[in-house]
């Protein structure tokens, strides 16, 4: 009769040992990987700034943090939000899907609601008859483009449509904004910046300290 107990290599306790931990390893990683999809999707997501156009409340080199839930969590593959709980605001520093390319992400301040009449005169700002008040304005260049030329300086009036937002930079003369393609909807509106966690200067290849922990109003 065959000895069964012979049959097949034996499998040793170091053996044993080792699968178990790659399986724990391997178990780990996945979760770590799911947990941080999720943070990434729905709760909290990292941005560099690239460009000038918000200067110089975000500089180029800033990491700032935006939150996804506060204006609603997207659901996936759609143009649905959940949980939402709150609109955007006048003054809100928003990060969204750039309309003429979804692949890049854009960031401003919000400017116009629903509804609102937003219209420029002379590098001057108006939304529904009244200035528009940001303190974080800044202008760099002193000539006046004609409308006729460039809405850069005078544009509009024109109307915020139903579930859109008219959006601009803080660097007025250097920001590619709703002056010059229009609105933001509402589902493209990935969430609002609210801290600098990193801040790297490269023309002085310095950390700007002073800019770390800053929240973004």
């Amino acid at each position: 009769m065959e000895d069964y107990k012979n049959i097949g290599d034996p499998v040793t306790p170091l053996q044993v040992k080792k699968k178990h931990i790659v399986r724990e390893y391997a178990e780990s990683i996945i979760v770590a990987v799911i947990l941080a999809l999720i943070i990434r999707s729905f709760v909290v997501q990292a941005f560099k700034i690239p460009s000038g156009s918000m200067e110089d409340t975000l500089l180029i080199g800033d990491h700032l943090l935006v939150t996804k839930f506060l204006y609603g969590t997207k659901i996936p593959f759609t143009d649905t939000k959940i949980l939402k709980i709150r609109d955007p605001k006048q003054g809100d520093v928003i990060v969204f899907e750039y309309p003429e390319d979804p692949s890049k992400d854009f960031i401003k301040r919000v400017v116009g609601l629903p509804g609102d009449v937003v219209e420029g005169k002379e590098k001057k700002v108006f939304v529904n008859g009244k200035p528009f008040e940001n303190t974080h304005e800044i202008h760099k260049e002193k000539e006046i483009i004609p409308k006729a030329q460039n809405p850069r300086d005078t544009f509009g009036p024109v109307k915020v449509p139903a579930d859109s937002y008219f959006v601009m930079g803080d660097n007025r003369d250097r920001s590619y904004d709703s002056r010059f393609w229009g609105f933001v909807k509402s589902p493209k509106i990935k969430g609002k910046a609210f801290i600098k966690y990193w801040s790297w200067d490269s023309d002085k290849f310095s950390v700007r300290f002073r800019n770390i922990g800053r929240l973004i109003d």
